[in-house]
């Protein structure tokens, strides 16, 4: 009991004692009393509450006579029917839990706040210490030790300290240069200066973002039964940039809570709210899209409490939570700030951002700025002298002939509008000479906006005037926006009529009313055109008229023109130019809808006013079942709602910017413990709260209460700044501690709880593969971009409902080498190495890691085919070393590159045995020597004189394989 009260905080904890012993009955209430006799009023049994104190006096404690109290004659009773808690719900009550509550009563039964329920505030400690972390944090650590009878641990070596920051800052392993540039490094802050340069490592941003993507629950596919593929990667870039930026952790909370609602949000703002679309998506035919939808939202709800606030709040969606203060009614308060978001289930993942590359952002700027001259151009009145110099060429082109011709080289149809499809059956030019008719269109090239279901543009100029599609006699363009067909004859050409016939078929045809036949000559301005509000179902013929007599009898005079002939012209002119600029504008928004953006991602957005969803309170949370009507709102157990600033003030009811700022609100006593926690929690194996899931009354007890607080309220002092966190602590003498224990501290502390020893966890499943491609040489550095797929069993399968099978096509070049955070992430068939080392699905939020230890994972490291070629590669890495002469010099080479530190002659010694017997079994076996060097990696190239000793490459890559399987490989020093 002694150690319990020691690992509960009760000896150093900022709460009296009095108040520790509280908070350790609440903690055992909540365990063993509140499903029956809690919160929740539906499961309350014998209308007997103890969560409160109010409920607790009126029915089972006895203040003035503490010891007769129903609690303890309950608790102490023999009888298998009167005992509580019932034997069905699990162990009985130790004798030191029955003293604990027996004191607690006659001490007057004080209810406190549950701990995690408080505001953290610092301890008072000397100001030193106050001015360093790192030395708060050894301090506080120091104070528990020695009230444990324990002594830290002595300092770990140099090679072991950098080798643990790297894998910890980076998730690499430092290289031979940096640990050699480190240990000759004399100087007081050398230690520091490598920390500062793992923080500033690109790398970094890579190695803390695959946490985040476990929280995220992000994943390249949407899940269920089809799970087909999502394209959502810029999300994961995104959070790896934010990182590398240092981004505080509150602005890094709003913008993927809120970035939409952001005044002017950037790109990267709205990427960042795709957070919450890494939700499942059901595309299955026959699924109810409002069913899903709501599915969407709660995960969204259960997501963000457990994220920010450690706190499972699931159960609430179905009833009153029965342990911790949050009810029914709350949980969908907290659903209305999600429900009102514009996703609803759809396949195409809509709401969409496009994003574009510089090349095409360039590009469409350059458009956009054209079309935009076009338009002013456009709305503008032509100046007397642009139409004076109009005039002036028209006469003389006109002066001796009687009749103007239509000469064009370009015969156009255009169909203005969205979604909108161009269907034709023939397209006729007709040319008259001498009485005679000549197809023009038949010799001509045509070509349409796009094509669909096999229907190119030759088919409307090869002469069959047959509209019935199913005999493959008519074009057909996607739907999309102002498509249109042409044909090029080549020159320009007299043209006296057109005869147009569409698709026929239901009235098929009225797909093309509205459209507009266009004459173009060689520099494609417009020289006839004419719009048509009705397509017929039969040939219909466009008259190509010349000039209007008016105008040409206008152009022949020689005399003065007149008022009347001059606004005749005018407004011919007019009418010219806007025809022309349209044409021009239609070129131009074709250009442009042709720059198709380099990937999508789906984005949060928020329903429109007036569409907003009702929500309801869901009876035992189905959707089908709803009661009462509520509007956003959060627990009324936690801090006050705010709205951000002025503008959500004016707002009706609060939005997703104001929740996001009640999470990161300083006096959110939840969501600075919980980051805090959670990157203690990766740097040594275990939180300062066990359960980092769950900070409610379901939770364990914070081993180092005041050091989790001085922690956390110095993060929102200092702006979240996580990076100035992690390195606060990689810098204490708590984390640089060795990790060997002695049989004392093993015996007193076997889990480390009271940190007397460095962190001694096994590495993550990217970083086990990413160190091996590291050491061998083959890790690319490139960043960013789609996700690849680096080598994987092929087995064939294919999920429910797709045709889509979970086999690919092995990522070649570099790609085949990236970090793992870029490996395709399917959540029907995870990449199978790396869930063996225990990553989920990703269909929920992880919240933390298992950490597994089967033989599995040893079969992995030794024929899975990455680890395989990282073993071939390190070969060829250790015999390309020209100054290495001896077996027992390369020996000692390949285990520094791999461990980072300096090797025993009886390492080097069972690994040059092992070499010099792996080698002696492949003398005789050439070719399977070979094999064993090159597949899967390429053949080695030839040394400059010589062949290449296949025989000594195979046995450098069984020690290389071995080398990578051992246990000091997998485990952080």
């Amino acid at each position: 009991m002694a150690l319990i009260l020691a690992l509960s905080g009760s000896t150093i904890g900022q709460e009296t004692p009095d108040q520790d012993l509280n908070q350790q009955v609440r903690s055992l209430l909540s365990n063993k009393c509140f499903a029956c006799h809690g919160p929740d009023e539906n499961a309350r049994e014998s209308g007997l509450r103890l969560d409160t104190r109010e409920g607790a006096i009126e029915s089972a404690i006895d203040l003035d006579d503490p010891l007769s109290s129903e609690l303890i004659a309950r608790i102490n009773d023999d009888d298998p029917d009167s005992v509580m808690p019932p034997p069905k719900h699990g162990k009985p009550l130790s004798k030191s839990q029955k003293e604990m509550l027996a004191k607690w009563i006659k001490d007057g039964a004080n209810y406190t706040s549950h701990w995690s329920y408080l505001k953290p505030v610092k301890s008072k400690v000397s100001e030193l210490i106050e001015r360093d972390a790192a030395k708060a944090i050894d301090h506080f650590v120091q104070a528990r030790l020695v009230g444990s009878n324990l002594e830290p641990a002595k300092p770990a070596s140099r090679a072991t300290i950098i080798r643990r920051l790297a894998l910890d800052l980076t998730g690499l392993p430092p290289t031979i240069d940096e640990l050699n540039t480190f240990l000759k490094d004399e100087s007081e802050d050398a230690y520091e200066k490598i920390v500062d340069q793992y923080l500033a490592s690109p790398a970094y941003g890579e190695r803390w973002a695959a946490m985040w993507l476990d929280l995220a629950r992000y994943a390249d596919s949407a899940g269920y039964a089809d799970d087909r593929k999502r394209t959502i990667w810029e999300y994961r870039d995104y959070v790896i940039r934010a990182y590398n930026e240092n981004r505080s952790f509150k602005e890094f909370t709003v913008e993927q809570i809120a970035g939409d609602l952001l005044p002017d949000p950037t790109e990267q703002q709205k990427i960042a709210t795709a957070f919450h679309r890494n939700t499942l998506t059901n595309s299955e035919g026959g699924t109810s899209d409002e069913e899903f939808h709501s599915a969407a939202v709660v995960d969204r709800v259960n997501t963000t409490l457990a994220v920010w606030m450690g706190t499972t709040i699931a159960c609430a969606q179905c009833h009153t939570h029965k342990y911790d203060p949050i009810t029914q009614k709350e949980y969908f308060q907290l659903y209305d700030f999600f429900n009102q978001s514009a996703d609803f289930d759809r396949p195409d993942e809509r709401p969409l951002l496009e994003i574009y590359d510089a090349a095409k952002r360039k590009k469409k700027a350059k458009l956009a700025s054209m079309i935009a001259a076009k338009e002013k151009e456009s709305d503008s009145t032509p100046e007397e002298s642009e139409i004076d110099q109009w005039l002036t060429e028209m006469k003389q082109e006109f002066r001796d002939v009687e009749t103007s011709e239509i000469q064009g080289q370009f015969v156009r149809i255009d169909l203005a509008g969205k979604n909108k499809i161009l269907s034709l059956a023939e397209v006729k030019v007709w040319s008259e000479a001498d009485g005679e008719k000549q197809n023009l269109a038949m010799d001509g090239k045509a070509k349409q906006s796009s094509t669909a279901y096999e229907g190119p543009a030759k088919l409307a100029n090869d002469g069959n005037v047959e509209g019935d599609f199913e005999k493959k006699s008519v074009t057909h363009t996607a739907t999309e926006t102002d498509p249109w067909w042409e044909v090029d004859l080549g020159e320009s050409k007299s043209i006296s009529s057109i005869s147009i016939w569409h698709r026929t078929g239901s009235k098929i045809h009225e797909r093309s009313n509205g459209f507009q036949v266009s004459i173009l000559d060689k520099d494609r301005n417009s020289v006839f055109s004419q719009s048509f509000e009705n397509a017929l179902a039969t040939e219909q013929v466009v008259a190509v008229e010349p000039i209007a007599a008016d105008i040409l009898a206008i152009l022949k005079k020689d005399e003065p023109l007149s008022t009347d002939d001059r606004e005749t012209i005018n407004r011919h002119y007019v009418g010219l130019k806007k025809r022309k600029i349209q044409l021009e504008l239609a070129r131009l928004n074709s250009q442009l809808k042709k720059v198709r953006p380099t990937t999508t991602v789906p984005i949060m957005e928020s329903l429109a006013a007036g569409k907003q969803r009702t929500t309801k309170i869901q009876i035992r949370g189905s959707y089908l079942d709803t009661g009462e009507t509520v509007t956003a709102g959060t627990p009324s157990a936690f801090h006050k709602l705010l709205a951000s600033d002025q503008a959500q003030k004016e707002k009706a009811q609060p939005d997703r910017m104001d929740l996001a700022h009640w999470l990161v609100d300083s006096n959110n006593p939840l969501t600075a413990r919980v980051v805090v926690n959670r990157y203690w929690e990766q740097l040594f194996g275990i939180g300062l709260v066990e359960t980092s899931e769950e900070f409610g009354a379901q939770g364990e007890l914070p081993s180092h209460p005041r050091l989790l607080d001085w922690l956390a309220a110095d993060l929102v002092e200092h702006n979240w700044d996580t990076r100035r966190l992690l390195k606060q602590i990689v810098m204490s003498k708590t984390y640089r501690q060795s990790s060997n224990a002695d049989s004392i501290s093993l015996e007193l502390d076997p889990n480390n709880r009271l940190i007397a020893r460095g962190p001694r966890v096994r590495l993550t499943a990217e970083m086990i593969r990413d160190q091996a491609l590291a050491i061998s040489g083959l890790l690319s550095k490139k960043m960013y971009g789609p996700p690849v797929q680096p080598p994987q069993p092929k087995v064939g399968l294919k999920p429910a409902f797709s045709g889509q099978t979970t086999d690919w096509t092995d990522s070649v070049g570099e790609n085949r080498y990236r970090r793992g955070i870029y490996t395709e992430w399917r959540r029907s068939a995870p990449y199978p190495s790396m869930s063996t080392f225990d990553v989920n699905s990703r269909e929920v939020c992880e919240l933390r890691r298992s950490s597994t230890n089967t033989p599995l994972q040893a079969l992995v490291t030794l024929n899975d085919p990455v680890y395989v070629e990282a073993a071939q590669a390190l070969a060829r890495r250790i015999t390309s070393e020209t100054d290495l002469q001896s077996a027992s010099e390369k020996a000692s080479f390949a285990l520094q590159l791999c461990l980072i530190r300096k090797p025993t002659q009886t390492e080097i010694g069972r690994v040059r045995l092992l070499f010099e017997e792996t080698k002696d079994h492949f003398e005789s076996n050439q070719d399977a020597a070979k094999e064993l060097a090159t597949d899967p990696l390429h053949p080695a190239a030839a040394p400059e004189n010589g062949e290449v000793d296949w025989v000594e490459l195979a046995a450098w890559t069984t020690v290389a394989n071995v080398l990578f399987n051992l246990d000091e490989m997998l485990m952080k020093p």
